[in-house]
């Protein structure tokens, strides 16, 4: 059986990465002062921060279902036989209960991960998928296996400014206030299927160091019987300019030597949410 993999811009992946790795992706729609764009496609990272910096309005939206079963008869018609579709988490996202919806029409040829992941660990995902469809496995055993292993994963974002979660209303005006004044820096992390508050740091400098930390501990009791090897390390951020970049990478490199991958940044899913200048890591098992 010939199967493709395919996921959403949610994973991080661009269409040149996309090219080389052999996988598809789909773009994920975002809705700009009421004009719609798609990542990666038409939208990029800069003007994407342009413009929530600049005070549009900003929302994202699941794909249209035409354009999700368009992407799949496009890559059955280059021959494959079946068909892995990985999106983003069903607790962040109505995306993959749509996509299941509409894999029934397909008669199990379109198998829909409900993965809870998204940003590295999503990746980690595709990554996956590749390795389990050249050992031989079918699209369900793949979809059963990614499954299994779906909350295998943590993120950790150390955010810079409240600004935007005040916005979202995922902290008060008075707090986020508060929160300047004091140089806090909040750090979320995502478990699975929705983003939630794990610390309040001051400064950025001590953001960093507990994120690393909480990987570490997750290492050492959430994945207490994993190598090294069997772990993937990512590395990401929000409009971080490339100084930030690097010593960002040099830091998780140090800490987790061997285990990192190289940057890659946050979807815009997640950015118009935490705002520029945020900083990420996560873990997944392999």
């Amino acid at each position: 059986m010939k199967t493709a993999i395919i996921a959403d811009s949610n994973s991080g992946i661009s269409a040149a990465e996309a090219k080389t790795l052999g996988v598809y992706i789909l773009p994920m729609p975002v809705i700009i002062d009421h004009k719609t764009y798609f990542e990666g496609q038409d939208l990029t990272q800069e003007f994407f921060y342009e413009s929530l910096l600049s005070g549009k309005e900003i929302s994202t939206s699941q794909p249209a279902p035409g354009d999700v079963m368009a992407l799949w008869e496009e890559v059955l018609a280059k021959g494959y036989d079946e068909i892995v579709y990985i999106p983003m988490s069903s607790g962040l996202s109505n995306s993959c209960q749509t996509a299941l919806a509409l894999a029934i029409e397909y008669e199990e040829r379109v198998q829909v991960v409900d993965n809870h992941r998204i940003s590295e660990p999503q990746r980690q995902s595709v990554l996956d998928a590749l390795e389990l469809a050249k050992k031989g496995l079918s699209a369900k055993e793949i979809k059963q296996n990614l499954e299994e292993n779906a909350y295998e994963s943590s993120i950790y974002i150390a955010v810079d400014t409240m600004e935007f979660l005040k916005k979202g209303g995922r902290v008060t005006a008075a707090a986020a206030t508060i929160g300047t004044i004091l140089n806090i820096k909040p750090v979320l992390t995502i478990q699975g299927d929705k983003l939630d508050a794990y610390a309040k740091v001051r400064g950025m400098k001590k953001s960093k160091h507990k994120m690393i930390e909480a990987i570490k501990e997750d290492i050492r009791t959430r994945f207490a019987d994993a190598e090294p090897s069997e772990l993937a390390i990512g590395i990401a951020g929000s409009a971080l300019d490339t100084a930030i970049i690097k010593e960002w990478e040099e830091e998780i490199f140090k800490a987790f030597p061997g285990m990192a991958s190289g940057y890659v940044p946050l979807t815009v899913s997640i950015g118009c949410h935490i705002g520029p200048n945020a900083l990420g890591i996560s873990v997944s098992r392999k």
